[in-house]
C-alpha cells in the first residue's frame, strides 16, 4: 500500500512538472504544498475557497523585497490618465484607483534580492518570490509569535522589485496556471522598457542608456533584453546600453547593518559593502579622489582605503555612478549617457543623491587637469523609473479581467494594510547579527524545498521592529504613501 502511494505520489508530481516544464524542479514542492493545503491554514498555503466568485471587492497585493516597491505603490495611489467611467485614456480628476485597498509587502529579512542570484542561490531565491506571492494570496499571518488567519486574500498581484520580476514572474503565472487561479500578475521590467522605448526619439542618433540595477538583474540582462523588444515593436532605433550591478546600494537604502549603521559597533563582523579586499564590490584605490567620498559616511583610516567601508547611501550612490562610469571609459566609451533606468525600485527614493553623483563625477578633474568623464556624461540626464508604467498596465488589468471595484467610487485609494518579514526566532537552527537580523552566512547558505522550516514570519509592519521613523526619507519623495503608512501608525488601525 505504501509502494502504491509513492508511485501515485510520484506520478503526480511528474504531471506536475510536465505542466510546469518551465519551473525549477526546486519549486514543485512548494506548489504541490500549497495544492495539498487548500484551506490556507498551513504555513505557505492558500485558502482557495476565498478567491471563489466576484473578487473585485478583494484588495491589491504589491511586494518587494523591501521598502522600494513604495515608489511602485506612490505611483499606484497617485495615477490619474484614465477616464474612470469610460476606461479611455486621459485624467478625470479622480485617482484611477479611486476606491480600491492594497496589501504591501516587503520581504525585509531575505532582503537584498539581487545578491542571491550571485551566490549562486538562484532557486531559493525564486523559492522565495513565491513565498511572497502565497502569502498575498493567503490569510495566514503572524502576530508576534502567534499564526492569525485573517487576512484577505488579494485579486491582483503587482512585483514591484526587479529582481524578482526578472526570477519569479514567469514562475508565478506558472504555479498560477497550475492551481487554477486566474490572478493577474505585473511586474515592473516590461513596463520599465515600454518607459524608455517612449523616451526615445523615432529616429537620428541617440545617448547612451545606463541601467543602474541590482546584480541579479544586470546578469541576466534583463533590461538590454527587454528595451530591444520594445524599441523593436516601436519602430525605433535600439540604443547603446551599459549596465551597473549593484551589491550594496539596495541594502544601504534600507539601513541593512551588513551594508550600513547608525552605530559602527553594532556592524556584524562580516561586512558586505564595497572594500579593496571584496572581489564581487571592489574598491579600487586609484578612483579614490573620483569617488569623492564624503569622509563623515566612511568607517576606518582616510589615508588607508584598504580599511574603507562604506556608511552612508550618498556614498554607496557615488560609488556605483564612478564604477559605471570606469567600466564605460574602459571599454572605449561612446555617446554620452542621458538616460539613466533605475532598474531597482529602491533606487527611486534616492534620485537626488544619484543625480548630484552623476553631476560631481562629470565636472571631475584629475591630477594632470584633465576631466575623464565629461564627455561620458551628459550635461542634463534623465531618470527613468518603471513605476508610472507599472500602474498604468494594473489599471489596464484589472478592467481586461472585470476586476476593478465599482466605477462610480471616487473615495481615494488606500493601503489597508502593510507586512514585511522578520526572521523566526523560535527556529533553533537560525543565526541572527547583533540587531536581530539573519547573518549573511545563514542567509545565503539555505536550500529550497525546506517547508517544513518557518524560519521567517510575516508580521504587520507596525508590530515589527523596523520603526516609521527610520523611514522619515520617504516623506519627501513619496508624500502619499508615507501619509498612508503615518495614518496606520498614528491611528493603530487593526490588521485584520
Amino acid at each position: 500500500m505504501m509502494r502504491l502511494c509513492s508511485l501515485t505520489l510520484l506520478g503526480a508530481t511528474l504531471l506536475l512538472a510536465a505542466s510546469l516544464g518551465q519551473v525549477p524542479g526546486q519549486l514543485l514542492p512548494l506548489i504541490e504544498h500549497v495544492r495539498a493545503h487548500p484551506d490556507g491554514t498551513a504555513p505557505w498555503s492558500i485558502d482557495f475557497k476565498a478567491l471563489e466568485g466576484d473578487r473585485s471587492a478583494l484588495p491589491i497585493g504589491v511586494f518587494d523585497s523591501g521598502i522600494g516597491g513604495l515608489t511602485v505603490m506612490e505611483a499606484i495611489l497617485s495615477l490619474d490618465r484614465f477616464n474612470n467611467r469610460t476606461l479611455q485614456p486621459g485624467p478625470d480628476g479622480v485617482p484611477d484607483f479611486a476606491g480600491e485597498r492594497f496589501i504591501y509587502l516587503g520581504d525585509q529579512a531575505n532582503m537584498p534580492y539581487g545578491n542571491y542570484p550571485a551566490r549562486g542561490q538562484e532557486h531559493y531565491l525564486r523559492e522565495l518570490i513565491l513565498k511572497d506571492a502565497v502569502f498575498l494570496l493567503g490569510k495566514r499571518f503572524h502576530r508576534g509569535t502567534e499564526a492569525v488567519d485573517t487576512k484577505p486574500p488579494v485579486k491582483a498581484i503587482v512585483i514591484a522589485c526587479n529582481t524578482a520580476t526578472v526570477f519569479g514572474l514567469e514562475d508565478l503565472r506558472a504555479a498560477l496556471g497550475s492551481w487554477k487561479l486566474d490572478v493577474p500578475v505585473i511586474g515592473v521590467v516590461e513596463a520599465g522598457s515600454r518607459a524608455v522605448s517612449e523616451h526615445l526619439p523615432a529616429e537620428g542618433k541617440t545617448g547612451t542608456i545606463a541601467v543602474l540595477a541590482t546584480v541579479g538583474t544586470c546578469n541576466a540582462n534583463a533590461y538590454p533584453k527587454a528595451i530591444g523588444r520594445a524599441t523593436g515593436l516601436a519602430g525605433k532605433p535600439l540604443p547603446s546600453i551599459i549596465q551597473r550591478g549593484s551589491v550594496g546600494l539596495a541594502g544601504a537604502i534600507e539601513g541593512n547593518p551588513a551594508f550600513v549603521s547608525a552605530d559602527p559597533a553594532k556592524r556584524p563582523a562580516t561586512y558586505a559593502g564595497p572594500a579593496v579586499a571584496n572581489d564581487q564590490s571592489p574598491l579600487d584605490p586609484t578612483l579614490r579622489d573620483a569617488y569623492h567620498f564624503d569622509p563623515t559616511g566612511l568607517l576606518g583610516d582616510p589615508a588607508k582605503p584598504e580599511t574603507w567601508q562604506l556608511n552612508s547611501v550618498a556614498n554607496y550612490a557615488r560609488y556605483d555612478v564612478t564604477m559605471l562610469a570606469e567600466q564605460y571609459r574602459q571599454s572605449g566609451g561612446g555617446a554620452p549617457i542621458d538616460t539613466v533606468v533605475l532598474g531597482c525600485t529602491h533606487f527611486p527614493i534616492i534620485q537626488s543623491e544619484l543625480a548630484d553623483a552623476f553631476s560631481t563625477l562629470r565636472e571631475f578633474q584629475g591630477t594632470s587637469g584633465d576631466r575623464p568623464y565629461r564627455a561620458l556624461i551628459g550635461e542634463k540626464i534623465e531618470f527613468v523609473s518603471p513605476a508610472e508604467f507599472t500602474a498604468k498596465e494594473l489599471f489596464r488589468e484589472l478592467a481586461k479581467n472585470r476586476l476593478r471595484i465599482n466605477s462610480e467610487n471616487t473615495k481615494p485609494p488606500t493601503i489597508e494594510s502593510s507586512f514585511i518579514s522578520v526572521p523566526n526566532p523560535e527556529v533553533p537552527k537560525v543565526k541572527l547579527g547583533p540587531d536581530g537580523s539573519f547573518t549573511t552566512e545563514y542567509k545565503y547558505g539555505r536550500t529550497a524545498g525546506q517547508l517544513a522550516l518557518e524560519d521567517f514570519w510575516y508580521v504587520p509592519l507596525r508590530d515589527a521592529a523596523l520603526p516609521l521613523d527610520s523611514l522619515a526619507g520617504l516623506a519627501r519623495g513619496l508624500p502619499i504613501t508615507w501619509k498612508e503608512l503615518r495614518l496606520r501608525e498614528t491611528n493603530r488601525r487593526s490588521d485584520f
